[in-house]
């Protein structure tokens, strides 16, 4: 899996997400992003410590932001190929396992469709 399209990239993250982060690694140096399957907190993307989420063997890495790797369910994956997943951030309660949690700030999933060139570009 390519980590981007016609050389754009499958994930990406806003100036706010990426400060967002930076704080969080002086608490915790080394995170991961999980894209969660709509469980407890919906689909928002779950910031965790790397030695504290073990990744699935049919997880996907989207890519990095900020240095942090991005990943996604295998069959989530399926359904959002055809889709740029942008991190952003916005004010509220982070999810319940989240690094994010209690910074009266939380990371959100935006997304925005691969169009003309991009999506001649993704594999079958």
């Amino acid at each position: 899996m390519d980590a981007t399209i016609n050389g754009e990239p499958r994930v990406t993250a806003t100036d706010a997400a990426l400060d967002l982060i930076a704080d969080i690694r002086r608490d915790y140096p080394q995170i991961l992003f999980h894209q969660s399957g709509g469980c407890c907190d919906g689909s928002s993307p779950m910031c965790y410590p790397a030695d504290d989420f073990m990744i699935g063997d049919h997880d996907v890495k989207l890519g990095e932001i900020g240095g942090v790797p991005v990943y996604i369910s295998g069959s989530q994956f399926e359904a959002w190929k055809h889709t740029q997943l942008i991190i952003d951030v916005v004010p509220g309660r982070g999810g319940m396992f989240s690094l994010d949690n209690g910074r009266e700030k939380r990371f959100l999933t935006r997304s925005r469709l691969f169009g003309g060139g991009e999506a001649c570009a993704l594999p079958g």
